[in-house]
């Protein structure tokens, strides 16, 4: 006769050698490397396991994230990068969700799912790296690009107001809402450990430097380039919606911090309601058999 004992597996933290897949393939300079290498870092702070977390993303410069993370997750098509995420956020309720992107595929082809799972509150982490231009097809106008801008699509300079991301994502509903510049590695960490830690949306705008078809659009939000990083004031209270609001029309620069952050119930909150609510009047029956009675109804 044998006895069976149970075995405990002791797991080390992962290394930045265990996180990291393929070489970034960005240009030298481009400020996504700084968002990829504190990605890799949040990840080991919190002891995370490549089955806990999962990486989603686009199309777009940015959105190769997931080829570069040794992580579970998908490099899905243009501007469709929410849905996918929000699928598998509202049936891997245990799972981290992140999804990364940039201003194109966030705020033009993938706008309306932006609104959408904004309003939602679904339970995930969206950072956008917004360079103020299409950096991968070489230098289009972008929602974000400011007017005047001069590109391929606008010689002669945009006439078109730029999309304000803050102010769009505090419209469209979202509880958790942030900005933050590639440039301060410390101050993009802490937004990034903050929207992480939020129940529901958090979404993250990170000024992120195209150096090759935008060098300098953010000269004037960096103390190296003689420019000036002004946090949001100590003083402003993020639950206040006007005031955050309010706080998005500044002129660039504008200012960098958590605009916004409240605590409302997530879609999969919701969604935990109303499917306790059914099961009470299924009482001890098989999901199969829950299923049955409902093709059985239709006949």
């Amino acid at each position: 006769m044998s006895a069976t004992a149970e075995i405990e597996i002791v797991r080390t933290p992962l290394k930045k050698k265990d996180l990291a897949a393929d070489n970034p393939t960005w240009c030298p300079g481009c400020g996504d490397f700084s968002v990829l290498a504190l990605y890799f870092k949040l990840i080991q702070n919190r002891e995370l396991h490549q089955e806990k977390f999962t990486t989603v993303a686009g199309i777009g410069c940015s959105s190769r994230f997931p080829y570069f993370v040794q992580s579970y997750g998908a490099h899905y098509i243009h501007g469709r990068a929410l849905p996918f995420a929000t699928g598998i956020a509202m049936t891997r309720q245990d799972l981290d969700v992140f999804v990364f992107g940039g201003d194109g595929d966030a705020f033009s082809i993938g706008g309306n799912h932006f609104n959408h799972c904004a309003r939602k509150n679904i339970n995930l982490t969206y950072v956008v790296m917004d360079n103020f231009v299409y950096g991968l097809t070489k230098k289009q106008t972008s929602p974000t690009s400011p007017i005047g801008f001069k590109s391929k699509t606008d010689q002669w300079g945009s006439v078109d107001t730029p999309i304000n991301p803050i102010k769009q994502t505090i419209g469209a509903g979202a509880t958790f809402v942030a900005r933050t510049t590639h440039t301060n590695p410390k101050h993009l960490m802490a937004m990034m450990e903050a929207a992480m830690d939020h129940k529901g949306f958090g979404f993250i705008e990170c000024l992120s430097e195209c150096t090759e078809f935008y060098n300098g659009a953010f000269d004037a939000s960096n103390p190296r380039k003689g420019g000036e990083f002004v946090e949001v004031p100590e003083d402003h209270d993020p639950t206040n919606e006007i005031a955050a609001y309010e706080l998005a029309c500044e002129p660039f620069p504008g200012h960098f911090g958590i605009y916004y952050q409240v605590d409302r119930p997530s879609k999969q909150d919701k969604e935990k309601e109303i499917n306790a609510r059914f099961l009470e009047k299924t009482g001890d029956l098989e999901d199969w058999q829950i299923l049955q009675q409902n093709f059985d109804a239709m006949k």
